[in-house]
């Protein structure tokens, strides 16, 4: 590959130095150049010919073979144009290796046809990109790369030139503290120096090393989210379920450029200290952070070799001929790696010679003692202010006009808010003012400052910031359509540019005429429902509508939905948005809008009112006609009620249709609610297996979002699918994440207690899974009066009975919920529980309740909770001797539950078997029923009336049609005809006048 190769070698852990003066010895009788070094111990020896490198390499592991202590040697070469670099990387593959490994790096063999052993990519601590290495010699050991440890240090793509003696330093200073802060004037290397030493330690942490980039953040409250997403970890506003979720782990946590907003990082880390004792933190910062414990490291100017060294290596090249003026150079810009960056990078297009000139015209002009300002600020800014001096007047003005840019830009952005050219713009990259990152661009925020500074002396930033505003409403606002068709597409434009929207939010609705900042929060409001940012966009929300309280306009209502639908989850019950809009789409006839808002309103009156939330929806699906995103709204609310309900046959239809729609338009978040519904009605209606299948599609979709409700939710669900399809461990595995949430961090998980509390009771834990709900199910708490409690007060019943506790008044409060509610499941699961506990004492009023249960469960299609049903009858039927029906209906259900894949609950009654083949499920339901009349029912009259059919009779008198008869009584119309039938005949009775004069006599 031309250049040179270099060997260099040393012991794996520490050595004696007689060991090493051996070491050296054998070097020495090796070919090539010994490089003579200061800085350290082993030696390093320098080869023109690879092939001779790798002998030299052989012969080396040989001797040291023959020698104490040679089994711990290591070797590494490396091959690069020049002897500098080449050492340095050679050195940094030597750092990796293991005792008696010789490694070289894929470039090194390149064309060789020897056979090495390909050790595969990794990363090693330079943080340079991954690359390929290889072995002489063929060991077990993995290498101690990057990769080892958990990290996301960012990739460097420019090599780290000197500072060994202060990384050396911050590593002890790291031994010993828990914080330790770098700071500096901007451009000093802080950044660099901390992710080289966090680099060369990542092994003492376990738990990883994790890089945050804290300079495009305008808010101290957006700390929390950008450490978690640095982890990849779950996020809700504030620090609480962050600091949960370290609150046991062995990690560093480097937080870079903290100065902006330096008050809120030194809450967070003293938050950080207090509740997680194993967290070490690294900070970049101009200014200390104040806390007490804290190690300051001010960061020193590079050593005039080093300076040297940097600023030749930028370069690309040597100047032997121009040494002087290069020294004078790194002597004048103080050894500050951005300046010398900076200056080196002028070396295309001037020679040294004239860059030292340069220094020296413009240097003179901010060397004196500028009040306020300090010595090294003053450094920086003479060599940021040449290289500006250096631009064209048109390059000067871009480059001004970048400052109002946020967190990067494209160059799309770039040319309309500063009317750039594209030479221009090219210009600026190429002398490294402008850093490019695929595609993206941005300005590092010394030079972002610097610039920022000079459009302010030219009078240009409000009308900059404007054009800023004005560029990113557009692209917003044309953008918005996505919304409705492909919120994936939207995403994928909106979310790189969040730190320019928050940026243009900020002035636009600080403006004396907020109408454009208005419109651009109106246009974002589905951005806050990403990355659990929702709080921070309600305070954006309820700012714009508030900018223009008495406003009437369409703009308004576009505001007030925004805000209710991030409230949605982040604060439902704070502030009427979804009541005041649909009053104000009312007003101006937007019937899409009223739709819409009609969806939200239901919602709030969910918890309480069934039937109204209902009917607001019907009228929303009215509205909306065929537009899809409205319907779907209203739709994906109903979808919830008819399962609730258990109307299943109505709902199937509306969840295909309502899914593929929110699916194909990206609208994840109520997806995932259908699709769960979807698979709570799939487990009800005996199809569990492609329940617990849809139920993985909910939560596939509910993970992008990144918004822990949802995610929680969507856990929940497959977790309770998984119990009860006998896959227990998988349950608890997946809501660890959740329950380690909620015991460290005390966060609110969707359904955590439901979930957990079916996970106990299936492990045989009863008094905990009756403990798991106890808030929930309190009948003096505050949902006592809603429809949770009877979603929930079966399953507690169960554990108390399982448990050998009397669940009685439990279940009958189920029963006066579930009637309450028309909640048809939770009312046949309590009237199967208390039949099963009058079965011993009352048996006749036993078998009325199982029946109705059963009754219930068939009518609504809830196959699965029909086996129940057949397992309480053969429980009865046991308890009234008639073991041959209790034999049949045990063995029709046991079948059932294999067919359907469902597991056995852990307090299953013991029932008589059978040898004849199991009945089919229906054909156990009918059985079933045949066999009631061995209790000695007469076939006439009004005793032979079962319990149902005397409900029938009384509604019927009281005149309720059949339809409004079977909404009551959770039964179809065709049930109460059927019920009606049979009543007439044992009556004798014709119809319901004859039937209602019967009754009043």
């Amino acid at each position: 590959m031309g250049g040179v190769t270099v060997l260099t070698a040393s012991y794996a852990g520490a050595a004696s130095a007689p060991a090493y003066a051996r070491l050296a010895g054998l070097a020495a009788e090796l070919p090539g150049e010994l490089l003579v070094r200061r800085d350290a111990g082993w030696p390093v020896l320098v080869y023109d010919d690879v092939a001779e490198a790798i002998a030299a390499a052989a012969d080396l592991r040989e001797a040291a073979s023959l020698v104490p202590a040679g089994e711990l040697l290591r070797i590494a070469l490396h091959a690069a144009p020049t002897v500098a670099p080449a050492v340095r990387h050679a050195e940094q593959l030597l750092a990796i290796a293991n005792p008696g490994q010789t490694l070289l790096t894929a470039t090194t063999v390149a064309g060789l046809a020897d056979a090495f052993t390909d050790l595969g990519v990794h990363r090693l601590r330079d943080l340079g990109s991954a690359e390929r290495i290889l072995e002489l010699t063929a060991t077990t050991e993995p290498l101690r790369s990057l990769d080892q440890v958990p990290n996301n240090l960012p990739v460097m793509f420019t090599s780290f030139v000197g500072r060994q003696t202060q990384v050396a330093a911050l590593r002890t200073q790291l031994s010993g503290n828990r914080l330790v802060t770098l700071t500096g004037p901007g451009g000093s290397g802080k950044t660099r120096l901390a992710a080289q030493t966090a680099a060369q330690l990542a092994e003492r942490w376990p738990d990883g090393v994790w890089w945050v980039d804290l300079s495009a953040l305008t808010d101290a409250g957006q700390i929390p989210e950008a450490v978690a997403a640095a982890i990849g970890l779950l996020v809700e506003s504030g620090d609480r379920l962050l600091l949960g979720q370290l609150r046991t782990k062995r990690a560093l946590i480097c937080l870079d450029n903290c100065e902006h907003i330096i008050d809120g990082v030194a809450d967070f880390v003293l938050a950080l200290h207090t509740g997680c004792p194993e967290i070490s933190v690294l900070a970049t910062s101009r200014e200390p952070l104040d806390l007490a414990g804290e190690a300051v490291w001010r960061v020193p100017a590079l050593a005039p070799d080093e300076a040297r060294a940097l600023f030749v290596e930028r370069a690309g090249t040597e100047f032997p001929e121009s040494e002087q003026a290069i020294r004078s150079i790194c002597l004048r810009l103080d050894g500050i790696p951005l300046a010398l960056e900076l200056a080196a990078a002028r070396v295309r297009t001037l020679t040294p010679e004239q860059i030292e000139a340069g220094l020296s015209d413009r240097f003179g002009l901010l060397t004196k003692n500028v009040r306020g300002v300090a010595a090294r600020q003053q450094t920086l800014a003479a060599s940021i202010g040449w290289s500006y001096e250096l631009l064209s007047p048109e390059e000067r003005e871009v480059f001004q006009r970048l400052a109002v840019f946020a967190g990067g830009f494209t160059l799309d952005a770039a040319a309309a808010v500063c009317d750039v050219v594209l030479e221009d713009f090219a210009r600026l990259v190429d002398k490294s003012l402008v850093v490019a990152e695929g595609g993206r661009y941005r300005l590092l925020e010394t030079i972002r400052e610097y610039a920022a500074a000079r459009l302010a002396e030219a009078g240009e930033t409000d009308r900059t910031r404007s054009r800023h505003l004005d560029h990113y409403l557009t692209v917003a606002e044309t953008a918005e359509p996505l919304l409705d068709v492909d919120r994936e597409a939207w995403r994928a434009r909106i979310e790189p540019d969040r730190e320019n929207y928050r940026a243009a939010l900020e002035y636009g609705l600080h403006a004396d005429d907020p109408e454009r900042g208005r419109r651009l929060a109106a246009a974002l409001r589905w951005l806050w429902n990403l990355q659990a940012t929702g709080n921070e966009g309600i305070g954006y929300l309820r700012r714009a509508i508030e900018r223009a309280p008495d406003d009437r306009s369409l703009l308004q209502a576009r505001l007030l939905y925004g805000y209710a639908t991030v409230a949605d989850t982040v604060d439902p019950f704070g502030y009427d948005a979804a009541g005041r809009g649909l009053a104000l789409a009312t007003e101006l006839g937007d019937d899409r809008l009223r739709s819409l808002f009609l969806a939200l309103v239901a919602v709030g009156e969910f918890f309480t009112d069934f039937q109204k939330a209902w009917d607001l929806t019907a009228e929303g699906v009215r509205l909306a006609g065929d537009n899809e995103p409205a319907r779907n709204a209203n739709i994906a609310l109903q979808c919830v009620l008819l399962s609730l309900w258990d109307r299943h046959d109505e709902l199937r239809p509306l969840l295909e249709r309502a899914v593929d729609g929110l699916i194909s338009s990206g609208e994840r978040g109520i997806a995932t609610t259908v699709l769960t519904v979807w698979a709570e009605s799939l487990m009800s209606t005996g199809e569990p297996s492609k329940a617990v299948e849809v139920a993985e599609r909910a939560l596939a979709a509910a993970e992008p979002l990144g918004d822990f409700h949802r995610v929680g939710a969507a856990r929940g669900q497959l977790a309770t699918l998984l119990v009860r399809t006998g896959r227990l461990n998988e349950a608890r595995e997946l809501m660890r994440p959740l329950l380690e949430l909620a015991e460290t961090a005390g966060a609110v998980v969707s359904n955590l207690g439901q979930v957990m509390g079916l996970i106990s009771y299936w492990s045989g834990e009863y008094d905990a899974a009756v403990e798991w709900v106890a808030r929930e199910t309190a009948a003096d708490g505050p949902l006592a009066e809603t429809f949770v409690p009877a979603m929930l007060l079966p399953s507690v019943a169960a554990a108390m009975r399982a448990g050998g506790r009397d669940p009685g008044e439990v279940l009958e409060r189920a029963v006066v919920l579930a009637r309450r509610y028309n909640l048809p499941r939770i009312l046949a699961d309590a009237l199967d529980q208390l039949g099963r506990i009058a079965m011993v004492a009352q048996p006749d009023k036993a078998a009325d309740l199982l029946h109705q249960a059963l009754t219930i469960r068939v009518d609504h299609g809830l196959r699965t909770y029909v086996i129940d049903s057949l397992e309480s009858l053969a429980l009865l039927a046991n308890h009234t001797n008639r073991p041959a029906d209790a034999a049949r209906l045990a063995a029709a259900a046991a079948a059932a539950r294999t067919d359907l894949g469902l597991a056995t609950p852990p307090d299953h009654p013991d029932l008589p078997t059978s040898d004849e083949p199991p009945l089919p499920l229906d054909e156990a339901v009918a059985y079933a029923r045949r066999t009631r009349g061995a209790r000695g029912r007469p076939s006439s009259g009004w005793a032979s009336l079962t319990p149902t059919e005397q409900q029938v009779v009384d509604l019927a008198v009281e005149g309720l049609s059949n339809p409004e008869i079977g909404e009551r009584l959770f039964m179809s119309r065709g049930t109460v005809k059927t019920h009606l039938a049979h009543v007439y005949a044992k009556l004798g009775v014709a119809n319901r006048t004859e039937l209602a004069s019967l009754k009043k006599t």
